[in-house]
């Protein structure tokens, strides 16, 4: 297990700073990372800037490991393995908090709807089809965070385009019908509620894309 972490540890800063000594109790019963993130990714959760590893490299914790955390705790162990250099394992505690509506998970959240695993994102649509209802808890916090995200919004339309285009058109020939865009659609219906305009789609019209692999 790792050592207690200052608060300039990198996992940390992956958080807003009050769940700081929530993020050290995660750290604690996380193994040693096999490799140290490379890279990180800012993100505004509710007017502050956190910094989120692009990968982490850590086995999982064990199950009683797990349980010993309190279920906030738990919710920030999820989130950090979400960003877990195994898609498996990212599909899998992805599932343990896509659902929730807490500002510091919705990042975590719509990072991976611009990821290339076709699983995660069917994952994603199912579990955020209330984003197509204004007034619900996830309608309001993934509106706030994409109005208050743009850029960040911006390249995940651009990835979700990509990646159907490079890899998964053989099996969804039209864009229209891959998972990705249906999610993308209940990610703009929040967003354009909550900017009170519509929110730009940087999908295609039609199935014909070139330029974006």
């Amino acid at each position: 297990m790792q050592q207690l972490a200052d608060s300039g540890h990198p996992l940390i800063t992956a958080f807003p700073t009050e769940l700081a000594g929530d993020a050290e109790a995660v750290l604690a019963v996380m193994p040693e990372a096999r490799l140290q993130p490379r890279d990180r990714f800012p993100a505004v959760v509710e007017g502050r800037r956190v910094l989120i590893p692009e990968r982490i490299y850590h086995d999982e914790p064990p199950a009683n490991a797990v349980a010993s955390l309190s279920s906030r705790q738990q919710q920030l162990l999820h989130c950090l393995y979400s960003r877990h250099c195994d898609g498996m394992v990212r599909q899998r505690h992805l599932e343990k908090v896509a659902g929730s509506t807490d500002p510091w998970v919705v990042p975590y959240v719509v990072r991976l709807a611009g990821e290339y695993v076709v699983e995660i994102l069917v994952v994603l649509r199912d579990e955020l089809r209330d984003l197509a209802s204004p007034g619900t808890p996830g309608h309001r916090a993934y509106g706030q965070f994409l109005v208050d995200n743009p850029a960040f919004f911006a390249r995940t339309q651009r990835r979700v385009v990509s990646y159907w285009n490079c890899y998964y058109r053989g099996t969804h020939a039209s864009f229209q019908g891959y998972p990705g865009c249906a999610l993308l659609d209940l990610l703009r219906s929040a967003a354009s509620d909550r900017a009170g305009r519509p929110w730009p789609s940087l999908a295609p019209a039609g199935a014909r894309v070139h330029g974006f692999c």
